[in-house]
């Protein structure tokens, strides 16, 4: 059987991912390498997924690399936070509207991501993945892009399997680089878009209407899933305003409805899927071939992200924070929501990772149980990628 970690996005959220892969490493033996053979991730968990996957060593050693990064972690390291390169990117914006809505040679964003570019490069070694695959210690690495001439999601992989093609989904096989990267991080409108051969990538959670796909088609059958929204242990909280909703509460939703709400969808789906397969008197077929449950655990956060996020937005920089008030992005609820897509601040990342370490912890049983599987090929196909 082969296990898939699977890291949605959630921008500066992700830093909830290092604190539980933190706590799987303490948990299993210090000699393990790798006990992901595929590895996916999409937008920010793009980031710690190629993180992992392109450093050598031990899963510590990598965890330990991937902490380096996050809990030090200051927002002019992702994007230009002094008012002149905050100014020129919101110029360029407003002056796209006189250019039919594009800048000529130029992609339109916000916020200048040219230090997440220089941060990446430092980290990240893509020329291991290579000797990785090759000696059998990993079987792919996925990240996932929006191609914005078709609307397509395309996951972009690094491995020996071959390609696919869905409805709005298709996998394509390529050497990863640190363009795939950012496309996949790209956040429409705050991130420019990335140029990649002849067209444009963008964020890959936008359309991602199947986030555990790719892993499934890269021949995954037990997925190691961790998300960055509370939703699932909290899903009737809500924080009344009183008023009509602002611009940031209406980009919060924006931005979770992208990153969090289809990889929650999917999760609920295939845990259905699989007690419908697991309570059938006899086995059915698909193409000639047997279909089988997909083993899943899914760490998610104990505590309201908004709420931390609510905490620490007078961290950032007077640039960004004038601009997140302006359009009502601040205080708890769907406001604060938009502004932790953005907070890439020491205070707020290594709560997340303190958080994300604790309720690993506390599933401690379930993480020990799923890594005892035997490694053996069950047969069959999966039921989960269906069209």
């Amino acid at each position: 059987m082969t296990a898939a970690l699977v890291l949605s996005g959630g921008g500066a959220r992700a830093a909830y991912q290092v604190g539980v892969l933190h706590a799987v490493a303490k948990l299993l033996p210090a000699a393990t390498r790798n006990p992901f053979p595929i590895i996916c991730g999409t937008s920010a968990g793009a980031i710690n997924a190629l993180s992992l996957a392109a450093q050598p060593g031990t899963l510590r050693q990598r965890i330990a690399n991937l902490l380096r990064i996050w809990r030090d972690l200051q927002p002019q390291q992702v994007f230009r936070t002094d008012w002149l390169g905050v100014a020129r990117n919101s110029l360029g914006l407003a002056g796209s509207l006189f250019w039919g809505g594009y800048v000529p040679c130029a992609s339109i964003a916000l916020l200048n991501n040219a230090p997440l570019r220089t941060l990446l490069e430092q980290h990240i070694r893509f020329q291991h993945l290579d000797a990785a695959i090759a000696s059998g210690e990993l079987d792919a690495v996925c990240v996932t892009a929006m191609h914005y001439d078709s609307g397509q999601s395309v996951s972009f992989f690094q491995g020996t399997q071959p390609g696919w093609s869905r409805s709005r989904r298709r996998g394509e096989r390529t050497a990863l680089t640190i363009e795939h990267l950012l496309a996949s991080a790209a956040i429409p409108i705050l991130f420019p878009a990335v140029r990649i051969g002849t067209s444009y990538y963008g964020d890959g959670a936008l359309r991602q209407l199947r986030p555990l796909s790719p892993a499934l088609r890269l021949g995954a059958d037990r997925l190691f899933v961790i998300g960055v929204s509370d939703n699932l242990r909290h899903p009737n909280r809500h924080t009344r305003t009183g008023h009509p909703p602002s611009v940031g509460q209406i980009l919060g939703h924006l931005l979770n409805s992208a990153f969090i709400d289809s990889i929650e969808g999917e999760v609920e789906s295939l845990e259905t899927v699989n007690q419908i397969l697991t309570g059938l008197p006899t086995p059915i077929a698909r193409d000639g071939t047997l279909l089988r449950p997909v083993e899943i655990l899914c760490i998610s956060p104990s505590e309201p992200l908004d709420r931390i996020a609510a905490a620490h937005q007078n961290k950032l920089p007077r640039s960004l924070r004038l601009f997140l008030r302006s359009i009502g992005a601040t205080g708890e609820g769907s406001g604060a929501s938009a502004a932790s897509y953005l907070l890439f601040e020491p205070g707020f990342c290594r709560q997340l990772m303190a958080l994300g370490h604790a309720d690993a912890m506390a599933q401690r049983e379930q993480i020990l149980e799923f890594f005892q599987r035997p490694d053996a090929d069950a047969g069959g196909i999966t039921a989960a990628d269906t069209p």
